[in-house]
Parts: C-alpha cells; sequence; structure tokens
C-alpha cells in the first residue's frame, strides 16, 4: 500500500471533516425551537427557515454518531444539538398520530406544510433516533426508530395504502432502487453491534440486497433506476434512466452487507457492477466530474440537469472506492478514490467560508453558491469525510502494524 498517500489523504480529510462539522455548528441550530435550519447561504445565512424532515433526520444520524465514535467530536454542544434535533422529531414530524406519515417540510415552528407519497422522510427518522439512541443511551429514542422501521417494512412490502399514492391504470408498476437502497441501510444501521436486532432483520437484509441486484440489466453491462417488479427492463425514459452516483452508492451498501455476510460473491458483484462499471460509464471524460443522470442507449435523458456535477455522488464514490479498495486491496480502486476525491476537493469545497457547494455546470463552475437548501443538509459531505477518515486510520494502523513485525 502507498502509505505516504493514505496519511496525505488522512490529513486532509482530517482538516475537512472538522471545517465542515464547525460551519453546520455555528449556522444552522435554530435555539427557538430546535431542530435546524438547512437552507443556508455561501457564508451560512438563512435564507429559508422551512425545516425540511428527511434533513433534521441526517443531521441529528451525523452529530449523534460524529458525538459516538469521534473524540474530538465528543463535546456536550454537539449531544445537546443532535438531542434537540431528534426532539423536534418527536414533536412535529409525524402528521397524524397514529398514523406513522412524517410530513415532508414543515414550518419552522413545526406545522406540517408539504407530505410525500414517499418513504424518505420516514427512513431518516428512522436513521437519526437510532443513532441518537446510542448516543444517549436513551432506550426511547431507539423505541421510536423501530416502531416507524416497522410501519416502513408494512408500507413497502404488505400494504402501500397509507402513503396515499391512487393505483392508476396508466401507471406502470415498478421497482426504484432507492427503496431497497433505503431498507438495506436502516438494516445497517439496525444490526450494528446488536445481534438481536441482527436476526431479526436478516431476512430484509437478504431481501432488499436481491431487489437491487435485479437492477443490473442488459447482460450485467448497466445498473437501471427502475425496473418492472419482477426485475425486467421497462420501455420508455423511465426505462433506460442511470444513475452513476446512485450506483455507486448502492455499491457500498451491498458490500456492507456482503460483509457482513462474508459473501465473496456479492463482494465481487459490488465492486465490479456497482462501482467500476457505473463509474467509467458516469465519468465525464472531458471536464471530469460525475453525471447526474445518463440514458443507457446514449439518448438525451429528460432530466434538465442531466449533465450537471452534483455533489453526492462524488462523496458517495469516494467511500464507495475506499471501502473497495480496504475489502480487495485492488489498486485500480484506490487510483479511482484518488481521483474522485482530487477533482471533488478542488471543485466543491469552499475553503474560506466552509462546507462544499452542491451544484455545478459540467464544466465545473458553481451554479448553485447555496451550501443547503431542501435536498442538501449536513450528511452527504461529513459523512463521506468520516468514513473514508475512520477506512484511512484502519489501512494505516494495517500498515504501520506490518512494518513493526
Amino acid at each position: 500500500m502507498d502509505s505516504q498517500r493514505l496519511q496525505r489523504w488522512q490529513q486532509r480529510i482530517s482538516l475537512e471533516l472538522e471545517a465542515v462539522v464547525n460551519f453546520w455548528l455555528r449556522h444552522s441550530h435554530d435555539e427557538k425551537y430546535g431542530g435546524f435550519f438547512t437552507c443556508l447561504g455561501q457564508n451560512g445565512h438563512v435564507y429559508d427557515d422551512l425545516k425540511y424532515v428527511w434533513l433534521q433526520g441526517r443531521q441529528v444520524w451525523m452529530y449523534s454518531r460524529l458525538y459516538r465514535t469521534v473524540p474530538k467530536f465528543h463535546r456536550p454542544e454537539v449531544l445537546q444539538a443532535a438531542q434537540a434535533g431528534g426532539e423536534f422529531l418527536l414533536r412535529h414530524a409525524r402528521v397524524a398520530p397514529p398514523s406513522q406519515k412524517c410530513a415532508f417540510v414543515l414550518t419552522r415552528d413545526g406545522h406540517p406544510v408539504k407530505i410525500q407519497r414517499t418513504i424518505f422522510s420516514e427512513c431518516f427518522y428512522v436513521l437519526g433516533l437510532d443513532e441518537l439512541g446510542r448516543a444517549t443511551g436513551e432506550v426511547r429514542y431507539q423505541e421510536e426508530a423501530l416502531k416507524m422501521m416497522e410501519a416502513i417494512v408494512r408500507w413497502v412490502r404488505e400494504d402501500p395504502s397509507e402513503l396515499g399514492r391512487p393505483q392508476l391504470t396508466g401507471a406502470t408498476p415498478h421497482d426504484a432502487m432507492a427503496v431497497p437502497m433505503m431498507l438495506l441501510n436502516l438494516v445497517d444501521q439496525l444490526s450494528e453491534g446488536d445481534a438481536k436486532m441482527a436476526s431479526r432483520f436478516a431476512e430484509l437484509g437478504s431481501w432488499s440486497a436481491q431487489r437491487i441486484l435485479l437492477h443490473v440489466q442488459r447482460n450485467g453491462t448497466a445498473v437501471l433506476e427502475n425496473v418492472s417488479e419482477d426485475g425486467r427492463e421497462l420501455p420508455g425514459c423511465m426505462g433506460r434512466q442511470q444513475n452513476p452516483g446512485h450506483a455507486i452508492e448502492a455499491g457500498w451498501f451491498l458490500l456492507r452487507h456482503a460483509q457482513r455476510q462474508r459473501d465473496s460473491a456479492l463482494v465481487s458483484q459490488a465492486v465490479e457492477k456497482f462501482m467500476k462499471q457505473p463509474f467509467h460509464s458516469g465519468w465525464d471524460p472531458e471536464h471530469g466530474g460525475l453525471f447526474a443522470f445518463q440514458d443507457v442507449d446514449g439518448l438525451c435523458p429528460t432530466q434538465l440537469e442531466w449533465r450537471m456535477k452534483l455533489w453526492w455522488p462524488h462523496t458517495e464514490a469516494m467511500v464507495a472506492f475506499l471501502m473497495g479498495f480496504a475489502e480487495t486491496r485492488d489498486p485500480e480502486l484506490l487510483e479511482l478514490f484518488d481521483k474522485v476525491a482530487e477533482y471533488t476537493f478542488a471543485k466543491f469545497r469552499d475553503p474560506e467560508p466552509g462546507e462544499w457547494f452542491g451544484y455545478l455546470t459540467q464544466e465545473g463552475s458553481v451554479a448553485l453558491s447555496i451550501k443547503g437548501g431542501p435536498f442538501k443538509g449536513c450528511f452527504h459531505v461529513p459523512r463521506a469525510l468520516h468514513m473514508c477518515k475512520e477506512i484511512l486510520d484502519s489501512l494505516i494502523m494495517e500498515v504501520k502494524s506490518i512494518n513493526q513485525e
């Protein structure tokens, strides 16, 4: 292993993690009502005080995880902020108890503004509260997370009627990869260090992984975002849609599952089909960076932002390639990590105010100067930096151990 390269990235990423988290600690806390402001301008000013439930859950998770696992962030103000966010979710996220359905967006003081017919607000409600329970030792948070998890599984696998999605005669039933991805991520979260939960959700984890694998199409040459419910390619634009960043993120979700199951064949599929292949098809050879969307037949995608470079595919690629390298020691994966990380730090990072831009043009210029909004909060950037640092720490310790033998 190239120990100098690993140490260089470890130092760089450690400093960046601290800078990014400090940006959110300085600018995002709502001291009056609890929870977090996520619509932040370049310098951290609040330009809209609406609160998006999935971003609230993500920030609760991020603070709780950092408090629990990183000595530098094991500080009272970090845990207090996480708990204030968790309590805001408990008070306001569910729009009509006893229904488990959460709002998508709330007013600053917690009144519901909009509900989506999806499971994603609820998924990040689970993620945040489970991690908060681990950080605080208060079982009520994890008990609430588990109740919501049961509702999510029921909606996905048994009865979607509570989502309020009408069954229209012209709609094509399909399987979106985001749904089993989120379930697999939640299984990972709930099972961590808990043999009872791991046993309880083992079947769900296997089911989710198999549903994700159905999205490998075209004789194994493409990962498609949407397939039929029985795993066949769909006609039209929806069927041809590829999202390179999403496929790569699914890759490291699958790799984590494969590691838990000690499934070497799934490790290979995760790396070759969900990491390397989407990267090589999705990387812009002219300007660098990953395209937001692609059409598997090379036609023009219908998403207006298809050729933009968004922050989160690049952070997920950093995690995936470094995790894949740590598992397989395939040197190509370390080279890909280096390539993506260099592009990402050069283009998205905003060193003076802190945090990263989220939206670039195809050429790599900043398209939007905001640091947060309805879709970008305190999650993808700090999560990736935190996870990459953990992996690098482990790899460097291994090198030192070998050198001492």
